[in-house]
């Protein structure tokens, strides 16, 4: 049975969100690219080579000095009486098992469902990763990615995080997907019983089940399960600083890496049970409106997924919290906030990169925001507590515009402060950690002058775009940028030719490397503006 779609509204703010990694950039690199590792045209032809792994054999391909091995599955599909389930350790399979084609993407809204004009299959059967191995026979380090998006969107396989350079450096990469919107992250146990109670954490659940996949097969790919370092951009780096936080999770990766993240999105147990419930009102509520009475929460068991999503996408936009779809404190796989966790040590003795993008809300809100800024801006505030933030702005930032004050606010309470505030919980629970800031901007089109969100992809990767005006710098920025996350995955720190000497972040001199067309290493930076959060976020 399925309901009505809905016109296609305007694109909000967190749609944009969602779209960062596929629109905003605007990269270059096409979907072929994600298929093959070259250039349309410059590819050679790839060999067949088959790997025997506890799971099963997985039969890959070889070229350009790498394997790689797409759409290996790490848990079994989470569909029909596993919708809404916990993941379910996968079974062996017998005989060889293709891995020559990524498995199909989380559910998502359809607004996503072409990937540089090339359509992409969505499926609530995504449990999928993808590998690319260095040549040789290791131990290699591994670098697992989670892909940002919003919780709500994104792809494992967007061409800017083909894994070919890290592999062609001694890096095994795995880019991992995991279930999206209210799939992952909303709580249907006041909607279907206690059974599922916690399924916010579902996506959580997905990544863990990941982890402990590669934990127990990635040696057969030549790499170091004793060396695995996690790491995301924007939902990606918050669902890794929330794993920081989950206990079960701890003996699953050594190392972090956190771009554009935070752990303060996350729901306690009594609100996440209140957007499951208001979730199942507009269900209900849906169906009547559509002559569907006897639509009831037992269908949204068996209901199609695209009816799912559908409610889920008005649901989002009627809501008055931002983000409400998000993990919660559930008393098991979180036992409590991820920032008391780590504080009292869960990540003692791993090592942190971390850091932020000097403008990430520009991305957002405008180059040149008329207005101060509404729920719809916020994830981890309400408007009445920023708005008194905001105003103690012009006390430090007497000088600044008004809309510039506007771009820093949002900047600190979605992503900076959040970022600080893990990386402190960190330092004090026996962690080591390097913390940076992105300063490089833009030098021609809308967002000339700002260091906007996502903006960090294309150096970390080594894809930087051509349309920022300053192409060569870009280049050059992206090499070193790429070296130095390199060096940090291997265990040393991180550093590259022309950058600084990266010192190790302490709670007594702040140290971050702003990396820029001319990088450099502050001390305390932005002080005055931190204290302005202290005791609100």
């Amino acid at each position: 049975m399925t309901l009505p779609k809905p016109a296609k509204p305007l694109l909000s703010r967190r749609e944009l969100l969602a779209n960062a990694g596929l629109a905003a950039l605007a990269l270059k690199t096409r979907y072929l690219e994600a298929l093959t590792g070259s250039a349309p045209g410059t590819t050679p032809t790839p060999t067949p080579t088959i790997v025997q792994t506890p799971s099963g054999a997985l039969r890959g391909e070889k070229a350009n000095g790498f394997s790689v091995f797409r759409g290996v599955p790490f848990a079994e599909p989470p569909v029909g009486e596993l919708r809404f389930r916990p993941p379910v350790p996968l079974k062996p399979w017998s005989g060889v098992r293709d891995a020559t084609h990524f498995g199909p993407a989380p559910y998502q809204w359809h607004d996503q469902s072409r990937f540089n004009d090339v359509l992409i299959k969505h499926s609530e059967d995504c449990l999928y990763l993808n590998i690319w191995a260095p040549e040789g026979k290791g131990p290699f380090p591994v670098f697992v990615w989670i892909h940002g998006g919003g919780y709500v969107a994104g792809h494992a396989f967007e061409s800017i995080f083909y894994g070919d350079q890290f592999a062609r450096e001694g890096v095994i990469c795995v880019s991992v997907a995991y279930r999206l919107g209210v799939f992952g992250f909303l709580d249907f146990g006041p909607l279907l019983g206690a059974e599922y109670n916690g399924s916010g954490n579902n996506a959580l659940r997905d990544l863990i089940a990941a982890l402990d996949w590669v934990q127990k097969n990635i040696s057969a790919f030549g790499g170091d399960p004793h060396q695995v370092t996690i790491g995301g951009e924007s939902a990606g780096a918050k669902l890794t600083d929330t794993l920081m936080g989950v206990p079960s999770a701890e003996h699953l990766f050594h190392q972090m890496i956190s771009e554009s993240g935070g752990a303060e999105r996350v729901w306690s147990e009594s609100d996440a049970r209140l957007v499951g419930t208001a979730y199942g009102r507009a269900w209900v509520a849906q169906a009547s409106q559509a002559g569907q009475p006897g639509f009831t929460l037992p269908g949204l068991k068996t209901a199609d997924p695209d009816t799912l999503i559908d409610l889920q996408h008005r649901f989002m936009s009627d809501y008055p919290y931002h983000f409400p779809l998000r993990c919660e404190v559930d008393g098991k796989t979180l036992p409590r906030l991820p920032v008391e966790t780590v504080s009292a040590g869960s990540t003692k003795g791993k090592r942190l990169l971390i850091g932020t993008n000097r403008d990430e809300s520009a991305l957002f809100i405008g180059a040149h925001p008329t207005s101060d800024p509404t729920a719809k801006d916020l994830g981890n505030l309400p408007v009445t507590a920023f708005s008194q933030v905001l105003e103690k702005y012009k006390d430090v930032y007497p000088q600044m515009p008004d809309f510039q004050r506007r771009i820093r606010a949002v900047t600190a309470e979605e992503y900076w402060v959040p970022s600080t505030r893990i990386l402190d919980a960190h330092i004090h629970g026996g962690g080591t950690a390097f913390m940076y800031r992105l300063d490089f901007v833009e030098t021609s089109g809308r967002l000339t002058g700002f260091a906007y969100h996502a903006l960090d992809l294309p150096l970390v990767w080594e894809k930087p775009h051509d349309y920022a005006g300053n192409v060569d710098v870009e280049l050059a920025l992206a090499k070193q940028v790429h070296v130095a996350w390199v060096a940090f995955i291997q265990g040393k720190t991180p550093a590259a030719p022309g950058l600084p000497v990266w010192p190790e972040y302490s709670l007594n001199t702040r140290a971050t490397m702003v990396l820029d067309t001319k990088s450099r290493v502050e001390s305390m930076p932005n002080e005055a503006e931190l204290r302005l959060w202290q005791g609100v976020l």
